[in-house]
């Protein structure tokens, strides 16, 4: 059975006392009431380790939010995955579309970062989508199968067992846009049938496919209930504990 997960991305949010503070009380709440689902926080590198010392890490999983294309050296101010798996992190995120498009990552720098986070025991969940002109001009499938061939289909598939697909609607993402449910599913059962081309059906199968761009708790439930819809990358709704649980809870 594929894991049905919601991932928090904190992105460049909360400072140390606050983050820690979040943390903290999503461990509480959801130690208490334990989730139906995966969950798991990609929060700033400066949190990391921090938050590592008090996380349970069987409820709530770590996560960065990216790391460097290289293993080491002098490349001043960049974060290795060997430094994130060595604060207690279990996961990272990369391919993201605002890593892509402000900083300027292309396909083969995502292949090397992917590499790395493997090499060093990360699972990553790697974030694919389409801009609303792509999307307008129905090119979103060609558009995510170049992303995960660019990146992600170099992997064996030993390797590509570590990998969580984010699907991304670029013109979704903090907008208040949301792709209809049926839109998700569409395009969620497209990348996992060109998994299943790349790997076979069974890791198909196994792969979860979450969806990004305005989650919350209101659209949750009708999105989650789509068969290739494992879940949500969630961003803004994911700053406020009793937001993302209510995310998390569409799992009940």
């Amino acid at each position: 059975m594929r894991k049905k997960i919601v991932a928090g991305n904190w992105k460049m949010n909360m400072n140390l006392q606050d983050g820690l503070a979040l943390a903290k009380e999503l461990n509480d709440t959801l130690t208490a009431e334990k989730p139906n689902c995966d969950v798991v926080i990609c929060t700033p590198f400066i949190h990391l380790a921090s938050i590592a010392s008090f996380l349970n890490q069987d409820i709530i999983g770590l996560g960065a939010e990216n790391c460097a294309d290289k293993e080491k050296g002098a490349f001043t101010g960049e974060v290795s995955a060997e430094m994130v798996k060595s604060t207690g992190a279990q996961y990272v995120i990369l391919g993201h579309s605002e890593r892509r498009e402000y900083y300027k990552e292309t396909p083969e720098v995502l292949k090397e970062k992917v590499l790395l986070a493997l090499k060093n025991g990360l699972k990553v969940i790697f974030c694919i989508g389409e801009t609303l002109e792509e999307r307008e001009a129905n090119k979103q499938n060609q558009v995510v199968k170049a992303e995960l061939e660019g990146s992600v289909f170099n992997l064996t598939e030993e390797e590509f067992k570590n990998i969580i697909i984010a699907y991304e609607p670029i013109w979704a993402i903090g907008t208040g846009k949301t792709a209809t449910a049926e839109q998700a599913e569409e395009i969620h059962a497209y990348i996992r049938s060109i998994v299943a081309e790349k790997y076979g059906a069974e890791v198909a199968e196994n792969t979860s496919i979450l969806y990004g761009g305005s989650c919350k708790a209101s659209n949750a439930p009708e999105l989650f209930a789509k068969p290739d819809i494992d879940g949500g990358l969630i961003g803004g709704a994911s700053l406020k504990a009793a937001d993302f649980k209510g995310i998390i809870d569409a799992w009940k």
